[in-house]
C-alpha cells in the first residue's frame, strides 16, 4: 500500500496518509499545505464545536 508521512502542524509528530483516502489526495494537489493528525483534527473540531454553543 502507496503512503506519506506527513508532519503534524499541530503535534509536531510524523503521521502517515494511505492511499485512497482524502488527506492522500489533499497532499499528492498541493504538498505545502499544513496538515494534522486524526487526534489532533478531533481534538479540534470538538473544541470549535464547544466554542459555537458558549
Amino acid at each position: 500500500m502507496i503512503y506519506y508521512e506527513v508532519l503534524c502542524y499541530s503535534c509536531k509528530k510524523i503521521f502517515r496518509v494511505y492511499e485512497g483516502s482524502l488527506k492522500y489526495k489533499q497532499f499528492k494537489e498541493r504538498k505545502s499545505r499544513t496538515f494534522c493528525c486524526d487526534d489532533c483534527g478531533h481534538k479540534i473540531r470538538i473544541e470549535a464545536i464547544k466554542n459555537f454553543f458558549r
